[in-house]
């Protein structure tokens, strides 16, 4: 009962903080290169948040995402991300995509895409450069009205990834829903490539049907 508490106290200093921070401006985004593997050169940037307290270190997004969505304030760190990516990605060479995550409380925002058409007229970037992740939880509830704010994304002309593949119920059946430009292969799968295991496999398997419907795969 005690750690319950003290878990709970920690949780709600955390959201506090995470507040503070992002009133202070003082998370920054971190930038993943995507390498084409066919020509060996780097094509894009996935933008990742990245939060450094001052006591504390480095939180893991892993811890801070999650306290984010319980509160809502993923919304402003979503919003503060896609702006920052967005501004940033103008600057680079045109061939470079950027990738922002979507969260689905984030995704559940009514003007979700005239939010993004705004981002894209004011930073000046155009549309086919951003890709948009979203993960199979978005999936999985209501998915008729989320394929529906999907397609009025794609009408903008940025991209749709998929990610996390592989790791919800229906995968299959979201391919055959909507048509995603890229999926994401969850890292699970990628993880022991290596040591030969049936994953080798899975992902052989995920990256043909991928290029058979038109889509590119990230691993």
């Amino acid at each position: 009962h005690k750690s319950m508490n003290a878990d709970l106290n920690d949780r709600r200093q955390l959201e506090m903080d995470l507040r503070a921070a992002i009133e202070r401006n003082e998370l920054e985004l971190y930038y993943q290169p995507l390498i084409d593997l066919r020509t060996n050169r780097v094509t894009g940037f996935e933008a990742l948040a990245r939060w450094r307290h001052p006591e504390r270190g480095n939180v893991p997004p892993a811890v801070f995402i999650p306290v984010a969505e319980d509160s809502g304030m993923i919304v402003a760190i979503g919003e503060w991300a896609l702006s920052e990516a967005c501004r940033q990605a103008v600057t680079w060479p045109e061939h470079l995509k950027v990738s922002v995550n979507l969260s689905p409380v984030q995704f559940l925002v009514p003007n979700l895409p005239s939010k993004i058409r705004q981002i894209l007229s004011k930073t000046g970037l155009a549309p086919q450069r951003l890709v948009l992740e979203i993960t199979e939880r978005i999936l999985m509830d209501n998915s008729a009205e989320i394929i529906q704010k999907l397609g009025r994304l794609k009408k903008l002309g940025v991209r749709i990834a998929l990610d996390d593949f592989g790791t919800g119920y229906s995968s299959l059946s979201y391919l055959r829903s909507f048509p995603f430009d890229k999926i994401k292969i969850d890292r699970s799968f990628v993880a022991d490539l290596d040591t030969g295991s049936s994953h080798a496999v899975i992902v052989q398997a995920v990256v043909s049907i991928a290029r058979a419907l038109g889509m590119t795969t990230t691993a």
